[in-house]
């Protein structure tokens, strides 16, 4: 069998299946080479367990709240193991139907680390492999800081799926301050742990608008989170029955820690792809330089995904691939990925929902022709309920014609009802025609078509 290919994509996550599963549809011949199991970050160790572990999270939540709705609930133990069973089980079957559509789809699978022999040559396990165009689609990996004693001893965002499979960690310590701590942190507090947050000196959510800041940390402060501004990590000592004492640099510390979490950030997994064999570029945070198109600096080799540092996303990646291939194979020169107007659901309780600009960078763009609408409301779910979680709302409009630039929303149901606003939003929508669309009634996504 020829090692000649149209087009191979180096990695088996969400771009690289893209990409190959659409070339293939035209009719190229395709490869896929991929390391570890097909699905990558996202279905393994990313958003599918992540969001498992949610619905967890939040069925926990529900039980609480039965109480205030009539009905005697008695809440015991959370079992562990069957709910990560469970969720492995899930992510097998994903796996194997990966594996059969590929093989339906005609696209071969490579097991192995690739590397670039030059421009069009790859090598997996001594094998070379050829193609008229190479994707590369090798995602990023979790951040383990280099500079603190006893780092090795916490999970990354990869660990705590892969090695947490037996013992939920009753008191867990989660570092960072960006979506994926937060999310952690939040989940397992839902279910039950004790949780504290350290981000080390950075704001919560930087970058997120000012509002979602300020109401996030409300609400984890209302669950019990303990969140620790300022304290600098010393070193992680690991002491009996595999526990570990958080040592900070003013001399404090956190006992009888099950688990440490470290979320401060991915890099871009393109060291040891022989990158240094081509005339690929990468900047000087590692990621590789592309244009428009998600071409490199050289001819016929592609990048997409969390490596070219644009939209780290999973449905980013997805798009992209689809269209590359659609520009490759189907006669669709035009069909380009925009990264504007990307819509993004933070999984925290309540889900976050955003889409366009902040308020503050919007302010920085254009000055007074900014305006916003903004409300914050107790949904009528939790009327009824002893624990009052806010919702709260804040469109960004530009302009006389009041073009809605930004939309943020923290609430019950935020997660679902945002799809659609983005599709409004990404078509121009303005206020107006919010306000000129009926509302549902009663649910929490009328107050952004009614908004004053």
């Amino acid at each position: 069998m020829s090692n000649h290919f149209d087009i191979i994509a180096i990695g088996a996550g969400s771009g690289g299946l893209s990409i190959a599963e659409r070339a293939a549809a035209y009719g190229a011949k395709t490869a896929v080479i991929e390391a570890g199991e097909l699905g990558g970050t996202c279905v393994n160790v990313g958003c599918v367990p992540k969001k498992v572990m949610w619905y967890g999270a939040s069925v926990a939540h529900a039980l609480k709240d039965g109480k205030d709705y009539g009905f005697d609930v008695t809440i015991r133990e959370l079992d562990w193991k069957k709910l990560v069973a469970k969720r492995e089980n899930f992510i097998g079957g994903i796996i194997d139907w990966y594996q059969d559509y590929l093989t339906e789809s005609n696209v071969e699978v490579i097991e192995g680390f690739a590397t670039f022999i030059d421009d069009k040559t790859l090598e997996v396990d001594g094998e070379q492999y050829t193609a008229d165009h190479i994707v590369i689609a090798t995602g990023g990996r979790p951040i383990v800081p280099s500079d603190i004693e006893g780092a090795e001893h916490g999970l990354t965002s990869d660990g705590f799926f892969e090695e947490l499979d037996e013992v939920q960690p009753k008191k867990i310590v989660v570092v960072g301050g960006g979506y994926i701590a937060l999310e952690f942190a939040m989940l397992m507090n839902g279910l039950g742990s004790d949780v504290s947050v350290l981000h080390q000196g950075w704001p919560v959510m930087e970058g997120f608008d000012s509002m979602i800041q300020t109401n996030l940390r409300r609400q984890m402060e209302a669950d019990g989170i303990d969140l620790n501004d300022d304290g600098i990590i010393e070193k992680i000592e690991k002491v009996a029955n595999n526990n570990l004492t958080i040592h900070f640099k003013d001399g404090s510390q956190i006992d009888n820690v099950n688990a440490l979490i470290w979320a401060i950030g991915r890099l871009p997994n393109t060291d040891n792809l022989g990158i240094e064999n081509t005339r690929v570029e990468l900047d000087k945070r590692g990621m590789i330089v592309v244009d428009d198109e998600e071409k490199t600096t050289t001819d016929g080799i592609y990048a997409i995904g969390d490596i070219i540092g644009k939209a780290p996303l999973t449905p980013v990646a997805i798009a992209a691939g689809r269209r590359l291939g659609d520009r490759l194979y189907g006669g669709k020169p035009d069909r380009k990925m925009s990264y504007d107007n990307i819509a993004t659901v933070m999984f925290t309780h309540p889900p976050i929902g955003t889409i366009g600009m902040s308020e503050e960078k919007a302010r920085a763009e254009y000055g007074d022709e900014i305006k916003t609408y903004k409300t914050e409301f107790v949904p009528l779910y939790h009327q009824m309920t002893h624990n009052k979680v806010k919702t709260a709302m804040k469109l960004v409009v530009l302009g006389e014609e009041e073009k809605i630039i930004g939309c943020h929303i923290m609430g019950l149901g935020a997660d679902e009802m945002l799809q659609g606003f983005a599709v409004a939003i990404r078509m121009g929508a303005t206020k107006q025609d919010f306000d000129d669309t009926i509302a549902i009634h009663p649910v929490s996504a009328e107050e952004l078509v009614t908004m004053k």
